[in-house]
């Protein structure tokens, strides 16, 4: 799983720690962003500081934000919950800067606490060409969400959905439905679960294979590299006979986009990047 940034060095770690001591701003909820970086900072400069008593700082400086953070995430959730907290989620979805790379940072920390998946204690090997689950980084999935710009008439299908965050992430930030399509039974069983804990109606999972699915309803479907070989030929065959019925759009991530960049029905509207997520579209004429 790839880690976070790796912070920027501390050149007197005494007087740093005695700054963030008396910095009162980062205990505002809105400075996640700072937040998470004091705290990967902390991780990288003190990993096991010999002096008890700096130790002891450390400690209290990573329990106090670590406490800020949980209280911001349950806050939200609650307000999620009844139908609130939608333009704030978005305006801390905006606090990530640089969407580029694979690592992950504050967003996925923000979104571990929002939506309170908990990955099951074991799951079976994948089969041969299926990939193994790995989550898209947060902020990938919101500056997705930006770009897409979902109505109520959308239906965002994520085919291997995996714990389900992205279809989530879509039903908290759009009026847009979301279906997540996922062949492992432990993941839906979760992702079923957390939606149902955050009253996500309009969110479902579907425990099936991809290439059985029914895409007849999607407008916007999303893969991250969930599947390769044969089964991603068949996925791809099977949704550009559904472009052929209707206007759709594909989004990927991950080693997959290099094979939908090559597809003939398939042209992106703007440059696709290896980390980015690309959009695609049916090509016209």
């Amino acid at each position: 799983m790839p880690g976070p940034n790796p912070p920027s060095p501390v050149p007197d770690r005494s007087e740093w720690l005695d700054r963030l001591e008396h910095d009162v701003a980062l205990d505002l909820a809105e400075s996640v962003r700072e937040r998470g970086e004091v705290l990967d900072r902390l991780e990288t400069c003190f990993p096991a500081y010999p002096d008890p008593a700096t130790a002891r700082r450390v400690e209290a400086l990573r329990a106090r934000f670590e406490a800020v953070d949980r209280r911001l995430a349950a806050g939200l959730r609650a307000d999620l919950r009844a139908g609130r907290g939608r333009e704030r989620l978005l305006r801390l979805a905006a606090t990530s800067g640089a969407v580029r790379g694979d690592h992950y940072d504050h967003l996925d920390d923000l979104v571990a606490g929002l939506l309170q998946l908990e990955a099951p204690a074991a799951v079976p090997e994948p089969e041969a060409e299926m990939v193994f689950y790995q989550p898209t980084p947060a902020r990938h999935v919101f500056d997705l969400v930006a770009r897409l710009a979902l109505g109520a008439g959308d239906v965002f299908v994520d085919l291997g959905s995996g714990l389900g965050h992205v279809p989530m992430l879509v039903g908290l930030c759009t009026d847009a439905r979301a279906t997540g399509i996922e062949w492992q039974p432990a993941y839906v069983e979760r992702a079923r679960a957390a939606a149902a804990a955050l009253q996500l109606q309009r969110v479902v999972f579907v425990q099936q294979d991809a290439r059985a699915a029914d895409l007849s309803t999607g407008t916007v479907f999303y893969l991250y590299t969930p599947f390769t070989g044969s089964i991603l030929r068949a996925v791809l065959d099977a949704l550009r006979v559904e472009a052929g019925k209707r206007p759709i759009r594909v989004c990927s991530y991950g080693p997959c986009t290099h094979v939908l960049a090559r597809e003939p029905w398939l042209a992106s509207p703007e440059p696709v990047e290896a980390d980015r997520i690309a959009l695609f579209g049916p090509c016209i004429g």
